[in-house]
């Protein structure tokens, strides 16, 4: 096996977006020099915030350029693609999201200059005690009443809001109306997309003393409108083997999703490897541990997120830890 099938750990690009924290810095020591730290994008090739290679042959280089020269590491589903399929991100909400939603992928086709939609799910890491999060609409509503609505500040009153807990899943099909709500960590997984409709963000101003732009026009015209079922947290099944444990999250058809408990004692190893039919990304959200193969090894950390290529080494994975296993 060669080394160019070796993991790569990642270093993300960070967003201040008005409604950030300072949790990412503070407890996953991601050394963003911003002020609030809202996102992190952890495994991107999109432009708008790539993410680095941290270490190893291709130390310092971006992502999408390492997978420009090399698509194989994307593995034979995605034969063809030179960018990831997929954007993975930590979200630390201080305050509300405004509410918004995203196009699918044929709207954004043809509106957006060929660009993918957004669907995406949400892994919540934290939460405050009284946190909760917009999904979907209470009741039907026309267009008419949404756009009313929003221009006399009464939307909130048509958005089903929902507890969130520390733990919970949420799976956001594109056109579903949405906002993270404040006191919410969040660990996010979608489409390779950067296209976010704004329907509302309670007049707040920017740095430039604007308020930000909204997109009801675009909104309204991709936004599912009929009452939205509350969502439920799936019966999740953790399936048990030495040194480690997995649930499966998401199933869908742009990502599969699984939180992977690693817990080896001094001799025990996890053995690991993405197949030569599509890529991994194991993003550690808590713990820490070691990975090593024949060619090396390297030191995890809760908040570190690491590419696996297609075709990969097989690894040994020690310590303690809990990943969310992305497949693509």
């Amino acid at each position: 096996m060669n080394n160019g099938n070796m993991p790569l750990l990642l270093r993300p690009s960070g967003k201040d977006y008005l409604w950030g924290g300072s949790r990412l810095n503070d407890e996953f020591e991601k050394g963003i020099d911003l002020s609030p730290v809202a996102e992190t994008w952890e495994c991107s090739t999109h432009p708008d915030g790539p993410s680095y290679v941290g270490g190893g042959e291709f130390a310092g280089m971006k992502l999408a350029e390492v997978l420009r020269n090399h698509p194989e590491y994307l593995g034979e589903r995605h034969r063809g693609m030179t960018e990831l399929p997929i954007l993975i991100k930590f979200i630390d909400a201080k305050k509300d999201l405004s509410v918004q939603v995203h196009p699918t992928d044929e709207y954004a086709r043809e509106h957006e200059k060929g660009q993918l939609g957004k669907t995406e799910m949400w892994y919540v890491l934290d939460a405050g005690r009284d946190a909760k999060l917009v999904y979907g609409l209470k009741r039907d509503s026309s267009e008419a009443e949404v756009r009313k609505a929003i221009a006399n500040g009464t939307l909130m009153n048509y958005l089903q809001q929902v507890p969130v807990r520390k733990d919970d899943l949420f799976f956001i099909e594109a056109g579903t109306i949405h906002a993270i709500g404040a006191g919410t960590l969040v660990a996010e997984i979608q489409e390779n997309s950067n296209l976010t409709y704004r329907l509302y963000d309670y007049d707040r101003t920017g740095k430039d003393g604007k308020k930000r732009e909204l997109h009801i026009d675009k909104a309204l015209k991709v936004a599912n409108l009929k009452s939205s079922t509350e969502p439920r947290q799936p019966l999740r099944v953790l399936r048990y083997r030495q040194g480690v444990a997995l649930e499966l999250l998401t199933r869908c058809k742009y990502f599969e999703v699984y939180r992977m408990l690693i817990n080896t004692e001094r001799r025990q190893k996890v053995h690991y490897r993405a197949d030569e039919i599509a890529f991994r990304v194991l993003l550690c959200v808590n713990g820490c541990g070691t990975i090593s193969c024949e060619d090396g090894s390297m030191e995890f950390y809760k908040g570190d997120c690491i590419f696996v290529p297609a075709d990969s080494e097989v690894l040994t994975i020690s310590g303690q830890a809990q990943f969310l296993d992305v497949r693509g």
